[in-house]
């Protein structure tokens, strides 16, 4: 059995129980002995997997496919999220992340440009569309990327003195900053 069937058949074995969780089966993937399966909440969800769910999560896999057995080499399992900067590999972890800032490398090292920054806007089966900072629209073939990620935005850090929120540190007292001088 060839690679690519036995992660056809990982999937299979993992995507009911996933279900079972209320997750969704972002990936599933071979690097060297590794085989890495990776879950995900529901796209437009509210917060990320808990290490609780992840945990049964790897408990439940790891059992079916022991079971199963559909990797005949010797292997690692290791289930994990997609953490907050997520590679987009196929034409649905695009559509699922329109909205969001991305970084994008295309594949030819001529093209011009070798790398967008920008909001994706929209995202189909062959192609997605990048808005950039200054408002201009780039649409390209799936194909053509080479890698590309979501981009994790902080918000903006509070001032020195501030608290979050915007409120001011009260400084301390005198009468406090008596006593730690004492």
């Amino acid at each position: 059995m060839n690679a690519t069937n036995e992660l056809d058949r990982v999937r299979a074995l993992v995507e009911p129980i996933a279900s079972d969780l209320d997750l969704d089966v972002y990936d599933v993937e071979r690097r060297g002995s590794t085989v890495r399966v990776t879950l995900d909440t529901h796209a437009g969800s509210d917060g990320g997997i808990t290490l609780d769910t992840l945990a049964l999560a790897t408990r439940l896999i790891s059992r079916e496919i022991d079971h199963e057995d559909p990797i005949q080499s010797r292997y690692t399992l290791e289930v994990t999220s997609p953490g907050l900067e997520r590679q987009l590999r196929t034409p649905s972890h695009f559509r699922r992340e329109v909205g969001k800032t991305v970084t994008v490398r295309f594949r030819d090292p001529a093209a011009d440009p070798r790398r967008i920054d920008g909001v994706l806007i929209s995202a189909d089966d062959t192609t997605a569309t990048l808005q950039s900072d200054d408002g201009a629209e780039t649409t390209f073939d799936l194909t053509a990327v080479d890698k590309a990620r979501t981009v994790f935005e902080w918000g903006p850090a509070p001032k020195p003195g501030k608290q979050p929120g915007g409120k001011k540190k009260n400084p301390p007292s005198s009468e406090h900053r008596e006593k730690q001088t004492s």
